[in-house]
């Protein structure tokens, strides 16, 4: 049995997809190359909207220069259309999965707008911080892989069925708070803020989500051995770099809790 908490990793995903044509199969390897794709189109787009808010920063306020509500009004948009378009075309990619090859890459380009934007507004407030969290989520995805080949951890139905409750339990409780958020009401400080266990809840939080990238792995081998068609490689990258994104932005939640303690 297939389980994932991704919900773009699944058995159905790959087993409605059904077998590739003799010669036309989905590869590890292929899944690999699709994934630095979405990656470099992932950084291309992230860099861009990152110039656009980091570069103004230092001279902000000055005479001939951008304020910074200016440049906020600039890059907001973007970032707006980002979140709703990399929403909407996850959505597509899930139910046509044989759009992948277009859909992903335009997933990962909104992603990008979104991660750089969010990026350059966390750099601004406590600099350095973009470069840890680069190199914590690239660190452990390289740590994971390795030990997911070498068999040091194995995807078994109970580490599956542990890693899916308590995705599921995270995902309803972030529900919940925007839910309340809408109408005023704002998160607990005590889990949300730089407390001890605001800082506990985002390290466990970072962790299922740094274990999710092991269920990634285990669901795209998986594929690849049943002769799932090639196009699915496209797809195999997009579920890789949901949980990427996820992870990403979880270490820069828990950095800036950490930093904003000193």
């Amino acid at each position: 049995m297939m389980r994932s908490s991704n919900p773009t990793l699944n058995e159905n995903a790959f087993r409605s997809s059904g077998f590739a044509v003799p010669g036309r199969a989905m590869t590890i390897q292929g899944t690999v190359n699709k994934t630095l794709i979405l990656l470099a189109v992932l950084l291309v787009a992230a860099g861009w909207i990152w110039n656009r808010i980091i570069q103004p920063s230092p001279v902000v306020g000055l005479p001939g220069y951008p304020s910074a509500a200016q440049i906020q009004q600039g890059v907001l948009p973007f970032i707006f259309a980002g979140g709703i378009g990399g929403l909407i075309f996850a959505f597509v990619t899930i139910f046509k999965k044989e759009w992948a090859m277009v859909t992903a890459p335009l997933y990962a380009a909104c992603e990008g707008l979104v991660l750089g934007g969010l990026s350059a507004f966390f750099e601004i407030q406590y600099p350095g911080i973009v470069v840890q969290a680069v190199g914590l989520t690239f660190a452990t995805l390289f740590c994971l892989l390795m030990a997911y080949k070498s068999g040091m951890i194995r995807a078994t139905e109970k580490f599956k069925l542990g890693i899916f409750v308590a995705t599921a339990g995270i995902a309803l409780f972030y529900f919940i708070v925007w839910i309340v958020g809408m109408f005023g009401v704002s998160a607990p400080g005590f889990v949300m803020g730089s407390t001890p266990l605001g800082i506990g809840f985002s390290l466990f939080v970072v962790g299922i989500a740094a274990l999710n990238l092991i269920l990634d792995f285990d669901i795209i081998e998986r594929g690849a051995e049943s002769g799932a068609p090639e196009y699915m490689e496209w797809y195999g990258a997009f579920g890789l770099m949901v949980t990427l994104v996820w992870l990403y932005m979880e270490i820069l939640r828990l950095l800036s809790k950490l930093r904003s303690r000193n």
